[in-house]
């Protein structure tokens, strides 16, 4: 398994980029919170407020599923991988 580091890959990709391959498109954007459908758990039946994204700190959180995290735990929740193999993933694309 080849090293990564984490850190080095947050800094360079940002959850914005991360949302955009993900095919997030928001409800709401009030300055640097985003609101919408929630991409990891992508049920129809969610509010589209339920899921937050604040830009400046590259954080995440549902509200309904629980999911939280910065972008690379974001790419992996969405994916279902755990957070090494998403990290090789989001590499590749």
């Amino acid at each position: 398994m080849p090293a990564i580091d984490l850190a080095r890959l947050r800094s360079q990709i940002s959850i914005e980029q991360v949302l955009l391959l993900l095919g997030f498109v928001p409800s709401r954007r009030n300055g640097r919170w985003l609101r919408g459908p929630c991409p990891v758990h992508s049920s129809g039946h969610s509010p589209s407020s339920a899921f937050w994204v604040d830009l400046e700190t590259h954080r995440y959180r549902c509200f309904q599923c629980h999911s939280a995290g910065r972008q690379l735990d974001l790419w992996a929740a969405a994916h279902h991988l755990p957070i090494h193999a998403a990290a090789e993933d989001l590499c590749h694309r």
